[in-house]
């Protein structure tokens, strides 16, 4: 017993050795594209987030179809900003399930909370996260969901390897965000979005992800779906 438990603690040093080292050895993508919403007008993000006009807003349960969520699910809602997403799995999963509402903004993940109680839902948990990490405990949720926010992603692989770590084996990670075509993305997204789908794809990909869809649902951005792969030694392919 004591030898099995030595060596269940060395691979989860090794573990977290691995994680370490990815973090130390990233630079920022995209300095500083965080920095706004760290004091937040809350009103002002949710006329934003959540009018008729936006894309992702009237697609919200064409969204929800496609991810594919089902009750007892647990899903993490990653960059959860207004938290229009979080109240939507929070009905779907049911009381079985669980919801996390990560996002670095502190206010954000407070007022999400706040509309939460007020509405009645009681399975949504709040995580303020880092920019390297979205907080999340091992093997915890089976689905990670981002929408418009995986160009936010200060430290993608950093980022990536901790949502790896935190879905369960077979769990899938959703990728929506704007499309970027030099002469027809709006000159906003050329300068705001860091990188196309195909850049993303890749990203995704090389952190121990495997592309398993790529729906035609939306116009102004695209719906990518992966799923967690790993190798003999449940570690993150390279």
């Amino acid at each position: 017993m004591k030898t099995l438990q030595l060596y269940l603690l060395i691979l989860v040093c090794l573990d977290l050795s691995g994680l370490a080292d990815i973090r130390a050895e990233e630079q920022s993508a995209r300095p500083g594209i965080n920095t706004y919403y760290m004091d937040p007008d809350w009103q002002f993000w949710v006329n934003q987030f959540e009018s008729p006009g936006r894309e992702i807003y009237d697609r919200r349960f064409d969204i929800m179809q496609a991810s594919a969520v089902s009750p007892g699910m647990d899903v993490a809602d990653i960059g959860a900003g207004t938290g229009l997403f979080t109240r939507l799995f929070s009905r779907q999963v049911g009381k079985e399930g669980k919801v996390y509402a990560v996002d670095i903004s502190r206010p954000f993940v407070e007022n999400i909370l706040r509309m939460s109680r007020e509405q009645g839902l009681t399975n949504i948990e709040g995580i303020v996260n880092s920019p390297r990490d979205a907080m999340l405990d091992a093997e915890s949720i089976d689905l990670a969901f981002t929408v418009d926010t995986y160009h936010h992603f200060e430290y993608p692989k950093s980022m990536l390897a901790s949502i790896h770590k935190a879905l369960r084996s077979g769990g899938r990670l959703i990728v929506i965000d704007y499309r970027k075509h030099p002469g027809k993305s709006s000159r906003w997204v050329m300068g705001h979005v860091r990188a196309d789908r195909k850049k993303v794809i890749a990203e995704i990909t090389s952190a121990g992800f495997l592309q398993i869809a790529d729906k035609p649902l939306l116009g102004a951005n695209y719906f990518l779906e992966f799923r967690k792969i790993e190798n003999g030694n449940g570690e993150i392919n390279k």
